[in-house]
């Protein structure tokens, strides 16, 4: 049976010709005793488990800390790697403009150097047509002369005449 402090203090003992009756102060010192047994087995149980959630809430927090730290080492290598990521990424698109541009650079060269040779081969067919133009001209001249000129029937005759 379990007394609270307030039962203890008011507890009435019988009294007997030389005051309190030792029974009923005996039980009472058992039940108390009984009581405080029980109390500080209970106390003690009680600090062990005290002890281990206490080792155990050290050991978690120290997990905690781990956890915090490991996180901020994530997340700064997070923010290295996407760093890293748009510094490559930005050296490829210049590099890829880089190479755009001079790909154009030489397509305009090409391109003007096809021109220039279209200029080229233009200049060459018109001197061709006017060297042609003048050859043709220069034979029919000629043809013009040799059918107004019967000397070459004179000279046709002269060789026969040779040859026989």
């Amino acid at each position: 049976m379990s007394k609270s402090k307030v039962d203890i203090l008011h507890h009435k003992f019988s009294k007997s010709i030389f005051g309190y009756k030792k029974e009923e102060v005996d039980f009472l010192l058992q039940e108390l005793a009984e009581q405080i047994g029980k109390l500080t087995e209970e106390n003690a149980v009680l600090k062990s488990k005290i002890d281990e959630l206490e080792k155990s809430v050290s050991d978690y927090k120290g997990r905690e800390k781990i956890l915090q730290n490991t996180l901020i080492t994530t997340q700064k290598m997070v923010e290295d790697v996407k760093a890293n990521a748009h510094k490559q990424a930005k050296n490829i698109i210049e590099e890829a403009q880089n190479k755009a541009e001079e790909i154009l650079n030489k397509a305009h060269k090409r391109l003007s150097q096809i021109h220039a040779d279209i200029t080229e081969l233009k200049r060459q067919k018109n001197r061709f047509e006017v060297e042609l133009r003048s050859l043709i001209e220069g034979h029919l001249k000629l043809l013009d002369k040799l059918g107004e000129d019967d000397s070459f029937d004179t000279i046709e005759e002269k060789v026969k005449f040779i040859v026989k």
